[in-house]
């Protein structure tokens, strides 16, 4: 799971706009301002139904993480928290 989901700056950071773009989802803000420092982001991919693939991507760590449990949801309210 994405730790952004739980961090200060989610609807600010670059990182996590970048992978609200590669889930193909509605982003949080259309212009973050907020440049994180060390994100890594972990890719998975996976094999669908019918020979086709899948792209997870998710930030596992981040240097410039701020615990803010449940920031995503409080921006969201009443969407599920992305998994």
């Amino acid at each position: 799971m994405c730790i952004c989901v739980d961090c200060h700056w989610v609807e600010r950071c670059q990182a996590y706009h970048a992978v609200e773009r590669q889930h193909g989802v509605q982003h949080l803000s259309e212009d973050p301002d907020f440049c994180p420092t060390a994100p890594r982001i972990h890719v998975q991919v996976m094999s669908l139904e019918g020979d086709q693939v899948g792209v997870e991507w998710d930030v596992r760590a981040c240097a410039s993480f701020q615990s803010e449990p449940g920031r995503w949801s409080r921006l969201r309210p009443g969407e599920r928290v992305p998994a």
